[in-house]
């Protein structure tokens, strides 16, 4: 039987994971610096936290893994209906002082064609803001994955931004586009006949009927919109200016979850070979979710970052992740000595050294070679005579320098041979 991974999932190697660990550590002192805490929720959820009523996207339609008699578990497809969730069931609303500002890490699912930089399973860091209102504190979120971005070493990205507006002007131009598309429903794709009762924001979406002329002629949001929510798109545009952080107004776009209001983005990479998989990240402003799972009317931000990308994207940059650290101490052992090599080498991780010691009984030429290739700047010999008179010899890699100590100074004796290479 042939062992492989399944479709649409892969491994992360020893030699792949240094990345990983890099722009993990850099989102975590970036969300630090911008008093973002973490949360873990659970990775599957009851399928209504997903599958709300009448939600027209993709996701909840195509792409959900759902399992249980009555299917009444799903693998999470997104973080930000989980972190609502435990917003309100923990009433973190009356504990914590607003906005609330969380960031999550982690594995999710969606059952959709693989490609590069999109898979089944899949990692995501996303950040959600919660409990106030401000376009001070749209401008500020996006700002906040631009500063990761730019950690990482991408330069090439543009910010795509667009309003939806209030309640009531999506509702005024929602029945103008049932109006405008129902004659022209036999040119629209299957997915969009359900599109249109559900939310004909998202035929304008959609990647199959892209680019034919009866999209293009379609209504214009900016046309419905209400004078209040001009007022809040101009203000995220001027807290942007103030940023300095340039954009681009795109009023097609209207992102793939149906919980948005106001302010909606996605920021892409402009490098010419990123091709479909342009989009870095991409969110927007809610504000309607924590009344859905069942707390107060508060409005929240937020957005998402696929991990794969963002790394595909920082190679392709040309981000000089490091490698895997050398070792600053081979343990070589020498006859039966197993534990004093062990007691040596746990001596020196004592003191905060990376040690690579030899347990088995090799050969010293074997042994010098290993040393070798763990970088080493020095090698410890411990000798059955050694061993006896509680010594050890340590040794300046590439170099014919040594000398005997005590074990007990083995540490100190390490340290200094390292602060004289320096």
């Amino acid at each position: 039987m042939n062992y492989q991974t399944p479709r649409g999932t892969y491994d992360i190697l020893p030699d792949e994971i240094g990345p990983w660990h890099t722009a993990e550590q850099k989102i975590r002192e970036i969300c630090r610096l911008y008093r973002y805490r973490e949360i873990r929720t659970p990775y599957f959820e009851a399928t209504n936290v997903f599958a709300r009523q009448n939600d027209s996207s993709d996701m909840v339609n195509k792409e959900m893994y759902s399992f249980g008699d009555e299917k009444e578990y799903t693998l999470r497809p997104e973080g930000t209906a989980g972190v609502i969730r435990a917003f309100d069931q923990h009433k973190l609303y009356g504990t914590m002082e607003l906005p609330a500002r969380f960031y999550y890490m982690g594995p999710m699912f969606r059952h959709e064609r693989p490609q590069k930089g999109r898979q089944r399973q899949f990692t995501q860091f996303g950040v959600e803001n919660i409990g106030a209102k401000s376009p001070a504190l749209d401008a500020e979120t996006i700002a906040l994955g631009i500063d990761i971005v730019k950690s990482l070493g991408i330069r090439s990205v543009k910010v795509c931004i667009n309003t939806l507006g209030d309640d009531a002007s999506r509702s005024a131009y929602r029945q103008a586009l049932k109006e405008y598309f129902a004659p022209h429903i036999d040119e629209l794709c299957g997915d969009c006949h359900r599109r249109l009762e559900q939310n004909p924001l998202r035929i304008l979406d959609c990647k199959e009927d892209a680019g034919k002329q009866v999209l293009l002629d379609a209504p214009r949001l900016g046309d419905y919109l209400n004078e209040e929510s001009k007022d809040y798109f101009a203000q995220v545009l001027a807290a942007l200016d103030a940023l300095n952080i340039p954009y681009e107004i795109d009023d097609r776009l209207v992102r793939g979850l149906d919980y948005y209001t106001h302010t909606v983005f996605e920021v892409k990479s402009t490098r010419e070979d990123a091709g479909a998989q342009s989009t870095i990240f991409a969110g927007g402003r809610y504000d309607h979710l924590v009344e859905y799972f069942g707390g107060p009317q508060l409005s929240g931000m937020g957005f998402a970052i696929g991990m794969e990308r963002l790394l595909m994207l920082a190679k392709d940059e040309g981000y000089p992740f490091p490698g895997d650290p050398a070792a600053d101490v081979y343990v070589m052992s020498l006859g039966n000595v197993q534990k004093e090599a062990l007691h040596c080498a746990e001596l020196l991780r004592s003191q905060g050294l990376i040690v690579e010691a030899n347990l088995l009984p090799r050969s010293m030429k074997a042994q010098f070679k290993s040393a070798d290739r763990s970088g080493a700047g020095a090698i410890v010999i411990i000798g059955e005579d050694e061993a006896k008179a509680g010594n050890a010899v340590i040794k300046k890699a590439g170099t014919k320098d040594q000398q005997t100590v005590r074990i007990e100074d083995l540490a100190d004796a390490v340290k200094k041979m390292k602060e004289e290479a320096l």
